[in-house]
């Protein structure tokens, strides 16, 4: 018998300049639950790095698109024509600056909310009915350094929060694998 499977995507940008800035939040996401799961991100494939691994009863690929943000949607449409999955089986990481740094939102569908890079996974997926997980990242004062502001880093002060926000986001994926979208955001959902 099959066992079920599952996609998580982490939206973020390659290169070691992007570690650790608002904008790769959904890889920093991705890493955590790796670790907590034991899975090894690090296969290049589908445009990506991938990691194969299981949740509970449930077969997990971890992607991390390297394609850079703004074209995250190649490498998800490259992984689901190899490994055709039904939308509802994936689940999108990525930051959002409309919440506040420590608030998440999940979402079975929706908008791409000025977001890139959901923007090129709805064009590529030619649908937004996909569930997401959004990671408040806060905004900046002024919207005319908004670029900078989301391919920074968090400020000392926002750490703590950020920590421990990465923990509630990879207990939020873990639900939405065991219990599915609605559980997830009735939990999560503050």
């Amino acid at each position: 018998m099959d066992i079920p499977t599952k996609l998580i995507i982490g939206l973020g940008n390659p290169g070691k300049d992007y570690d650790g800035t608002r904008h790769n939040i959904g890889f920093d996401v991705i890493d955590h639950l790796a670790r907590v799961n034991n899975i090894t991100v690090a296969k290049r494939d589908y445009r990506g790095l991938i990691g194969d691994g299981r949740i509970a009863d449930t077969r997990i690929f971890l992607l991390k698109p390297q394609t850079f943000m703004n074209l995250s949607g190649e490498s998800v449409a490259q992984f689901l024509r190899q490994r055709p999955l039904a939308l509802t089986d994936i689940l999108v990481i990525t930051d959002d600056i409309a919440l506040p740094v420590g608030k998440l939102r999940l979402r079975a569908g929706g908008s791409a909310g000025g977001h890139n890079g959901l923007k090129s996974l709805i064009a590529h997926l030619h649908s937004q009915e996909f569930p997401r997980l959004r990671f408040g990242v806060g905004a900046p004062r002024d919207a005319s350094v908004q670029i900078d502001f989301v391919l920074g880093k968090f400020g000392k002060g926002e750490q703590r929060d950020v920590e421990e926000t990465i923990d509630r986001a990879a207990a939020a994926a873990e639900t939405w694998i065991k219990d599915g979208i609605e559980p997830a955001m009735n939990k999560f959902n503050q």
